[in-house]
């Protein structure tokens, strides 16, 4: 049918109109597939669409080999690369590049074990096989979870509350839940909570006490009377459901706070928290934010592996990376403490979540499932303390791994349609929640090189160089991808001890969960024990100690298999190098539970603050080593001739002040020009405790935790494992300094059993003196049983003499020393402490005066040179 000229060109217009708007329709549809974050994984999807044929190409031996070798030193190389530029953009580039070298790795060996190494002969070596290969795919899932999460790492800056008015500020409730914790440490958290920088009118301080049970009778009245002398408020309630949810969720409605910062009562937060969290929630969307949980003393890793603070700890990893990158996709969890949470949206999902142990991401997945927004914000800003025992490490693990298996039971993250999660979302809680199931998989790993050296069972059948080959790559190119990200935060290898640690326990508690997710309770992790004496824990180790045994016998039967098959000497060889790998960290995993005694009763804190020691005659200035509630080292730049007991001043890094008592220990020398002293506080008051808690722990601008300076080196790092039997079983010696001796030759008369005898003396502190005499003998020395206890003259020259008179001392004779070559005596001449009192003024007060005679006389001998 034909149309009239013009009908026909009203149609192609039509059309023509109709193809611009599908056009449109379809740009509009792809917009949000082209958005940055989706933009870089369709990128990833095609790049391996493209790669199928390098996926699922056979190889022989020597070209999978040299395959594998070039992938190798390629990935080596876009590291080195990366490690030699500064710009976060390049960083990330290259981190994506190695990802997807790293997925073309993973994938060929996948495709290849999945095709040539199942073993089905037999029920036993199919049963293996499939456990081990389950393991193997849960590991490579989790893999590309990790890098999913991580694609970018957002860090945020704090946003200023100085545009908006005071009066428009919104009002904060301070909750600082407790339960059967020592009131002294619940006391230092409200100190800093009612510290922190906010107005006054704005901010109120709550005591959630929980610890209603008989037992904890006197405690509550000890606590009450803490709140009464601080100023701050205490809330009990009349039951004990639901634990610390259920306790802050009975004081959301006795409250009115607009928000709520939530503290463990362990966790002292810095004065400046406030200040730099409030700003986020200027964005009505906003409902949580949430900031790093560290730790000020050691772990029982660091603690009982004896790292010295050599090995990234625990939570890094998840502080440092996870949430960053969580929070690139709005996905970043509250993890119950050291978050301020907007009260409004915390109750329109219904408060806490009370149905899982693990009630702060819980409560967080609800927030997020009702479109509201979460912030990551990476500043430390609060101090903790870690599980000092590794048995209390171990409760706490065990009680995330159950929430964890809970939430996924009962909520189904990924695929739960209830939940209006993004999908980006649904990916992130999923790799969280699935964590905790390394439990099995890791066992697994462990068991797999016995079934073949003890039972000849092969659940990777024709295992050899092939598949060597194949594997190496996979697991070099993942570490690498891994380590851009990872180097500052989880060393090479630790993980895989770690999760040995908690292998047992994860396994048993996330099946369980699985099995019936209301199963277990909410348990208080102990806080503030001392371990005062090396113990085994045996009982939290001792699966790993069985695994250590047998993989021993396993090991001996290396030889025998060698003899017998020859024809398999490369599946011997590689089960071998297997199980002594598995070996080294099987036995730093169970030294964890080993107990390594605390040495001090306070935990040093790395801090550099400024200090004044002084007493009755002198004072100097110096800046601290270490610090703690009990003690500290200080560096100074003159000798420290003072007395025993001090005046010990220092300042927080915004200009809170403390001054206690304290005695000075020992001193040092460090360089030709800097000295070191060693101060206990003694007889502190109440008052005073208080000052030196806020100076430690919230008058801080930066924690030193917030950066770390050691690199992760793989192979370093796996000889630190290697050698931690070495470093844990030898006996720890207290550290000793040795007492300061300044050089000054001074004549001395030793005064012995009636007897004058003429010296010079070689060294003097407060200690004692070191005196050389010339050809002559002690009489009845060393025949006395006791120390003897001798006169001292001390010859002052015209110098020093206008300001001293001789100095007579009392002295003991602590060695004598021969020198046969010219017949001289060194007599090492201790002050008794019994007299320290009597004379140790003005043995101070000669020491400053020679001291300062000296200087003079340096300095006019520069003087005359210039």
């Amino acid at each position: 049918m034909m149309y009239p000229k013009f009908q026909r060109g009203a149609i192609r217009q039509s059309l023509l109109n109709s193809g611009r708007r599908a056009q449109q329709l379809l740009f509009r549809g792809l917009t949000p597939l082209l958005d940055a974050r989706f933009g870089v994984w369709l990128m990833v999807t095609g790049l391996l669409l493209m790669a199928l044929p390098l996926i699922t190409t056979p190889l022989s031996i020597v070209q999978q080999g040299v395959t594998a070798v070039v992938i190798i030193v390629v990935g080596w190389g876009l590291v080195r690369l990366e490690q030699s530029v500064n710009r976060p953009s390049a960083s990330q580039t290259l981190h994506l590049l190695l990802v997807g070298f790293s997925l073309l790795a993973t994938l060929r060996y996948l495709y290849y074990r999945t095709s040539y190494t199942l073993n089905f002969d037999g029920w036993a070596n199919s049963a293996f096989s499939l456990l081990l290969y389950g393991a193997e795919l849960y590991a490579i899932a989790t893999l590309l979870l990790t890098y999913f999460q991580k694609v970018k790492l957002r860090t945020r800056p704090s946003p200023s509350l100085a545009q908006v008015p005071q009066h428009q500020w919104p009002t904060v409730d301070i909750y600082i839940p407790t339960y059967n914790e020592e009131v002294a440490i619940v006391r230092k958290t409200a100190l800093a909570a009612l510290a922190v920088t906010y107005p006054e009118a704005k901010k109120r301080v709550y005591i959630l006490d929980d610890g209603r049970a008989e037992k904890y009778r006197s405690r509550r009245s000890q606590l009450r009377q803490m709140c009464t002398e601080l100023g701050c408020q205490m809330l009990t309630r009349d039951n004990n459901d639901h634990a610390k949810a259920g306790n802050i969720n009975t004081a959301l409605l006795r409250t009115d706070g607009e928000l709520v910062l939530i503290l463990d009562c362990d966790h002292i937060p810095v004065r400046s928290f406030l200040q730099e969290t409030v700003g986020f929630f200027l964005d009505s969307q906003v409902a949580l934010v949430q900031t790093p949980h560290w730790f000020y003393n050691p772990d029982p890793f660091e603690r009982n592996l004896m790292t010295q603070g050599q090995v990234p700890v625990g939570n890094e990893l998840f502080y440092k990376v996870v949430q960053k990158g969580n929070d690139y996709w709005n996905a970043a969890f509250f993890c119950g403490s050291a978050a301020v949470i907007r009260r409004q949206h915390l109750l329109a999902v219904g408060g806490i979540a009370t149905e899982t142990v693990t009630e702060d991401c819980h409560t967080s997945l609800r927030l997020h499932s009702a479109g509201y927004r979460s912030v990551y914000y990476d500043k430390i800003l609060i101090a903790g303390l870690a599980p000092e025992t590794f048995a209390a490490y171990v409760g706490q693990q065990v009680r995330w791994a159950r929430g964890m298996a809970q939430i996924l039971r009962l909520e189904n993250p990924l695929f739960n349609r209830q939940l209006r999660l993004s999908l980006p979302q649904r990916v992130c809680y999923f790799s969280a929640t699935s964590h905790f199931f390394f439990g099995f998989p890791r066992l697994m790993y462990a068991i797999a090189p016995l079934l073949f050296l003890l039972l000849h069972l092969n659940p990777i059948r024709g295992i050899g160089i092939e598949t060597v080959v194949y594997a190496l790559p996979h697991i070099v190119l993942a570490m690498q991808a891994n380590f851009i990200s990872y180097k500052k935060v989880r060393f090479s290898f630790w993980n895989e001890l770690l999760e040995y640690a908690l292998s047992i326990q994860a396994g048993l508690v996330t099946l369980l969960a699985l099995v019936n997710p209301r199963l277990g309770q909410f348990n208080v992790t102990d806080k503030g024990t001392t371990v005062d004496q090396r113990r085994f824990d045996f009982v939290s180790v001792r699966h790993l100690l069985i695994l250590i045994g047998i993989s021993l016998v396993a090991l001996v039967t290396l030889p025998t298999w060698l003899i017998l098959r020859p024809e398999e000497t490369e599946a011997i060889v590689i089960n071998g190098v297997w199980c002594v790998f598995n070996l080294a960290l099987l036995t730093g995993a169970a030294l964890v539970g080993l107990e390594q005694p605390q040495q001090r009763r306070a935990h040093r804190l790395q801090r550099q603050l400024p200090v004044v020691l002084c007493d009755s005659h002198r004072a100097c200035q110096g800046m601290t080593l270490d610090i703690s509630e009990s003690g500290a080292k200080v560096v100074l730049d003159e000798y420290p001739a003072l007395l025993s007991d001090v005046t010990f001043e220092v300042l927080g890094d915004y200009g809170q002040r403390a001054v206690v008592r304290g005695q000075v220990l020992r001193t040092a020398r460090l360089s030709a020009t800097q000295f070191s002293a060693v101060v206990k506080f003694v007889d502190l008051t109440q008052a005073q405790t208080d000052a030196l808690t806020l100076v430690l722990y919230s008058d801080v601008h930066t924690w030193y935790g917030q950066h770390r300076a050691l690199d992760d080196r793989p192979l370093d790092s796996l000889r630190f494992i290697a050698a931690s039997p070495r470093r844990v079983l030898q006996q720890r010696q207290a550290a000793q300094l040795a007492h300061l001796r300044q050089a000054y030759p001074i004549e001395g008369h030793l005064f012995w059993r009636g007897h004058y005898y003429r010296g010079r003396v070689v060294s003097i502190g407060m200690d004692g003196l070191q005196l050389m005499l010339g050809r002559t003998a002690l009489p009845g020395w060393p025949r006395e049983r006791q120390v003897p206890i001798a006169g001292f003259v001390l010859k002052l020259n015209t110098a020093v003499r206008a300001n001293a008179e001789s100095q007579r001392l009392v002295v003991c004779i602590r060695s004598v020393t021969p020198h046969a070559r010219d017949g001289t005596l060194t007599v090492d001449l201790a002050f008794p402490p019994q007299l320290q009192q009597n004379q140790g003024q003005q043995l101070a007060q000669l020491i400053a005066t020679i001291a300062e005679s000296k200087a003079g006389h340096r300095h006019a001998a520069i003087r005359g040179t210039a």
